[in-house]
């Protein structure tokens, strides 16, 4: 595996020496919550966030959407993940806004697809590997 540096100085931070990290995984969790999960239907369990909710809002609903999941992929981005994570996330955005767009079916899709859980998820692996990694060449120190 390849050896994790420092790269603090080009912006993109290491997993053992930035009290931050935390911070901004907390902060993507929260938002993909909020867009995807905040919200549980009662009886049947199911769990939908604003993301549904503003696909139902013809034009304008998919493209405000956008920026929290942009915001997601702009933290993973800082946060050292490698680019082929961030062009997952980024086709898994371009699909929620594309079918997303689609009348009907792209409300249900929206509802269903869970962009950002699956963006948080990917960046949750890419995160804990780097962790492991650096802890790893910690205790060869």
């Amino acid at each position: 595996m390849a050896r994790i540096e420092d790269r603090t100085d080009k912006g993109v931070r290491a997993p053992g020496n930035d009290p931050s990290l935390q911070r901004d995984m907390e902060r993507v969790e929260n938002i993909a919550r909020l867009m995807d999960s905040a919200i549980r239907i009662p009886v049947i369990g199911y769990r939908i966030g604003l993301d549904g909710i503003l696909g139902l809002i013809p034009g304008v609903g998919d493209a405000a959407a956008l920026a929290p999941a942009g915001y997601i992929i702009y933290l993973a981005h800082r946060m050292g993940a490698p680019r082929h994570a961030l062009v997952q996330m980024g086709a898994n955005v371009a699909a929620d806004a594309l079918i997303g767009s689609i009348p009907l079916v792209g409300d249900l899709f929206d509802f269903a697809f869970k962009a950002n859980k699956r963006n948080l998820k990917i960046l949750r692996k890419h995160v804990d590997l780097r962790r492991a990694e650096a802890a790893a060449e910690a205790g060869r120190l």
